[in-house]
């Protein structure tokens, strides 16, 4: 497995991990995918990520959304990292979010936040082996509106990493 910068030509398969990953109704409150466009949009030009096999296929992705457009929050990002449910349990995913922590770095960024489901102890597990605390839990923050708990309120972990080495005096 190799893991290389994204690129626009990725974006349809990048796309799709999302869309497979949604059905499970364990990743995200959105429902619905969207096309390339949504997705750039959505995330930082920087630290965009792609895991790719043997075959050239990009089983996986990695990239950041700001969350704030404040200028006191620009070295903080929310993650995102999807592995294609097929490839799943492979390292996939930790590979990435090693890497996406160094490329975070690397671009000036100094704090990494996570919105993980409770229900979702392999993601959780990943982030805290990487240096990710708990840093709290967002009680019913969203309705799920499909997938096994369509309905039900959720909640979210909130999970911080701080880096070591940037901005720290």
């Amino acid at each position: 497995m190799i893991i290389r910068a994204m690129t626009p030509d990725d974006g349809d398969r990048v796309v799709d991990i999302y869309g497979r990953a949604i059905k499970s109704g364990h990743a995200t409150f959105q429902e619905n995918p969207g096309n390339w466009a949504d997705w750039d949009a959505g995330h930082m030009p920087e630290c965009r990520l792609v895991a790719v096999n043997e075959d050239g296929q990009v089983v996986g992705w990695a990239g950041l959304s700001g969350v704030s457009s404040r200028c006191v929050y620009r070295g903080v990002a929310e993650i995102s990292v999807y592995v294609d449910p097929d490839c799943q349990a492979q390292g996939i995913g930790k590979s990435l979010l090693r890497a996406l922590i160094s490329a975070s770095e690397a671009e000036g960024i100094w704090s990494l936040e996570a919105g993980i489901f409770p229900e979702n102890d392999a993601s959780l597990a990943i982030h805290k082996s990487l240096g990710f605390e708990p840093v709290g839990r967002r009680r019913g923050l969203g309705r799920m509106s499909y997938g096994p708990m369509a309905g039900k309120w959720r909640d979210v972990m909130l999970l911080q990493r701080r880096s070591e080495t940037v901005g720290v005096d």
